[in-house]
């Protein structure tokens, strides 16, 4: 199949992929946080800066694009057919930075999980790993404080 776009166009296309607050990401971010799990995003102070961040757990998730990341779906095996071996190049770099990443996440004591792009279709089984990995939340939503209109806590009854 012969590339629609020119050059120059496929490059601006390209170069506007964005790799933080992707659409899988949001989603596994909002699944997480409605059922009460906290999380810092991007860590940049860890090997591969993952995407959420659980400090006090020690554990780290990665939400991976198929294509990018060479995911062994039918959308990671997929291989672009213009500059193939740019492609090729620069894919295998990227699972060589990953495969590197969670060695070294491991070594200092992390626990990691990988979401693909692909698993996100089948999200009841995506959630039921997510809360295997991570436990459950720490506060309970029926214990939490309620919040006002105005920023402040209502008082807490047991």
């Amino acid at each position: 199949m012969v590339d629609s776009l020119t050059r120059d166009q496929r490059h601006r296309v390209m170069a506007n992929i964005k790799g933080k607050d992707t659409k899988p990401e949001m989603l596994v971010r909002r699944l997480l946080f409605a059922h009460g799990y906290r999380y810092r995003l991007h860590a940049a102070g860890l090997p591969g800066t993952p995407d959420l961040v659980f400090r006090g757990r020690r554990k780290a998730i990665f939400v991976n694009g198929c294509f990018w990341h060479s995911h062994s779906c039918p959308n990671g095996t997929r291989r672009p057919q213009t500059n193939p071996e740019f492609w090729q190049a620069k894919r295998d770099r990227t699972v060589e930075r990953d495969a590197q990443a969670l060695a070294l996440l491991h070594e200092l004591g992390w626990g990691t999980i990988t979401v693909w792009e692909c698993e996100l279709k089948a999200l009841d089984q995506v959630s039921a790993a997510l809360f295997g990995f991570l436990g459950p939340p720490r506060l309970e939503r029926s214990r939490r404080p309620e919040v006002s209109q105005f920023g402040y806590q209502k008082p807490f009854d047991p």
